[in-house]
């Protein structure tokens, strides 16, 4: 492999399976769907799904109908379930049959649209989301026991997943926790026969309580911590690398980069690197981050468009030698943080411009 001219994304998808076995591990006796939302957290949600389908994974969950869409035609011949978190949006029926995908209800007004093909065809498949405290999508539960109880109503519909989400499953001594598991309790009474499924990656971590028949992994698939801080258990699967273009020397009271980015203290050496927010390195995390280089972690002095700069301090470094901006070493959740972000913010930023190298594919 010849070295880069511009930044590298590299995504082990051994990895992948690796993390996809720790979490299965973690959720012991659940199956692990995965959700390859936003084209994979942008990693691709193809190669990703594909890794995914080879390990054992036969349940998948995307946002969008046309991400539904786009990861059938990906799987080609694999069989899969493919479930769509939107819902049963106006004028998509046809596209959810041509498919094979399945929405999740999360609407009154997507219920009685499911409800309405069920009468009309003799039979309808759609997974339920339930609101159990996150506030966001999903029907509540006194509006899921009205149709349930209505006539005609949910219970004419094959309904295969119960679905709700946990809004603080990345803190495991937050009391809204056990709150949301209590409620979705309640809700499984009312579909005695639907797979449940209360956790995604977070969730997947908080013990057998919160397991329930699936988890949603996601994050943690990738790499990143379920508490969102660095996991030794898991390892990186994206690891974004650039070449040094220069390297400086700045005296005391040089200014580096666009207006007040940074004052050197003391003369320093610093190195300027092929790769900024266009690349997907979030300018947020400049004089927080780090990136790694020469055999240890550089202070992050300035993100621009096309550049960065970092201080290389006595290491010995030249032009052309990589520095890894994300990866084993320069780590997803530590950038996140400094970014006052999450990983999730991170990788989906990644941009197409850096070239793409899959690994065990």
């Amino acid at each position: 492999m010849t070295p880069p001219d511009r930044a590298r994304l590299t995504i082990d998808l051994d990895a992948l399976a690796h993390n996809r076995a720790i979490i299965a591990e973690a959720a012991a006796g659940a199956e692990v769907a995965a959700v390859v939302k936003a084209d994979g957290y942008g990693l691709g949600a193809g190669p990703i799904a594909r890794r995914l389908h080879a390990e054992g994974t036969r349940t998948f969950f995307v946002a969008r109908v046309a991400e539904g869409e786009q990861l059938r035609g990906e799987l080609s011949h694999r069989h899969a379930a493919i479930y769509v978190l939107d819902g049963l949006l106006p004028g998509t029926v046809d596209r959810f049959d041509g498919a094979g995908l399945t929405p999740v209800i999360a609407t009154l007004p997507q219920a009685h649209a499911a409800l309405a093909l069920a009468a009309a065809r003799g039979r309808y498949a759609a997974a339920v989301q339930v609101d159990t405290g996150m506030n966001r999508q999903g029907l509540t539960l006194d509006e899921a026991a009205a149709l349930v109880n209505a006539p005609g109503g949910l219970r004419t519909l094959d309904v295969p997943l119960l679905v709700s989400h946990l809004g603080s499953a990345t803190d495991p001594s937050e009391a809204r926790n056990p709150r949301q598991l209590a409620r979705f309790h309640e809700a499984r009474a009312l579909f005695p026969e639907a797979r449940a499924s209360l956790s995604a990656s977070a969730g997947a971590f908080l013990g057998p309580d919160y397991h329930c028949d699936v988890v949603r992994a996601g994050v943690s698939l990738l790499g990143g911590g379920p508490e969102e801080r660095p996991d030794a258990r898991l390892q990186a699967v994206a690891t974004l690398t650039a070449p040094i273009l220069d390297i400086r020397n700045l005296q005391p009271g040089d200014r580096v980069s666009y207006g007040a980015a940074f004052t050197a203290p003391r003369a320093m050496r610093v190195a300027i690197v092929a790769a900024g927010y266009a690349d997907g390195v979030i300018r947020g995390s400049m004089g927080k981050g780090y990136a790694w280089a020469a055999g240890g972690r550089r202070p992050l002095l300035a993100v621009n468009m096309d550049l960065l700069v970092i201080d290389l301090g006595d290491a010995q470094a030249a032009p052309g030698d990589p520095v890894e901006l994300l990866g084993p070493n320069a780590l997803l959740d530590d950038l996140a943080n400094a970014a006052g972000t999450v990983a999730h913010e991170v990788l989906v930023r990644l941009s197409p411009r850096a070239e793409r190298v899959y690994l065990g594919a």
